[in-house]
């Protein structure tokens, strides 16, 4: 199951703001008023009692001594950055296993948290961008992909693992190889807009090509992993070869934010391995 957390941490702000609200409001007075009536009645107060009559109840200690972290974290998680961490290889080379990154969370407009309305605009996804977004099957589920098809956009993606847009084939460049699942991967630079990044294709994998072409609607966006025969993205959309997987483009209303930077990577932190700085830096 699940954990909305963001839905939590709304709830244990707004009980602990109510604490610190029903404290300053009625049990802060009504302490002040008895510390006041006690003073009248003795020539010499007892600090110990002094201090007895001025403390806060346990409940509301916790409440108020909570309040302004969990706030700030609020605010922070909901309209500024948000960490992530990489469960998979869909996004290699660019994104390792157990790499954790950061998310632009206003980048492309500033939404409330938890029902995800926008409520400012900022600005749109472009072409190139690496993107987090709820997955459009089960929107409790956060992906990470490349933003490839803009709204209006005519995609391609040949069985001879070529990708086109609106008719013109991307540009790459071969880099070299690397070990794969089956023999070797290879590695080319591609373009997408202004954005210069690693694609890894496994030109010896046998397993069904999810070629096709799609139109991407108004206020969609079509997603390709980098790591492009390891990735379940939106070339799946409506594959009737392939139900288990059906995907979909990404409507604007699920987008969380822009991938920007690596922080620290923990690949495999089960076997004992320390986390590292190694892969520390920007995301393109």
């Amino acid at each position: 199951m699940s954990i909305n957390f963001p839905l939590l941490l709304v709830i244990a702000v707004a009980v602990c703001g109510f604490l610190a609200l029903v404290d300053l409001i009625l049990l802060a007075p009504r302490r002040r008023a008895a510390i006041a009536a006690y003073q009248g009645r003795v020539d010499d107060p007892d600090d110990r009692v002094l201090e007895r009559l001025s403390k806060e109840p346990l409940l509301v200690e916790y409440g108020k001594s909570f309040f302004p972290v969990l706030a700030i974290v609020l605010v922070l998680r909901s309209f500024l950055v948000e960490p992530f961490q990489i469960p998979s290889g869909s996004m290699k080379p660019t994104l390792e296993v157990g790499d954790f990154i950061l998310v632009n969370k206003f980048a492309y407009g500033i939404r409330l948290p938890v029902i995800d309305e926008k409520i400012i605009e900022v600005d749109n996804p472009q072409r190139g961008d690496v993107m987090v977004f709820r997955y459009p099957s089960d929107p409790s589920i956060n992906y990470i992909k490349r933003v490839v098809g803009l709204p209006g956009d005519r995609i391609e993606y040949t069985q001879g693992k070529r990708l086109l847009i609106n008719g013109e084939p991307v540009a790459e460049k071969l880099i070299g190889e690397e070990a794969g699942s089956l023999g070797s991967a290879t590695l080319y630079q591609e373009r997408l807009g202004q954005v210069e990044h690693t694609i890894r294709k496994e030109m010896t994998r046998m397993r069904r090509e999810p070629g096709g072409q799609w139109v991407v609607p108004e206020g969609h966006y079509f997603m390709m992993g980098d790591n492009r025969d390891n990735s379940n993205d939106s070339r799946y959309w409506r594959d009737r070869h392939i139900p288990q997987e059906l995907w979909g483009m990404v409507p604007d209303d699920h987008i969380v934010g822009k991938a920007f930077a690596i922080w620290m990577s923990w690949p495999e932190p089960k076997t004992g391995n320390l986390p590292n700085f190694s892969r520390v830096g920007l995301i393109h």
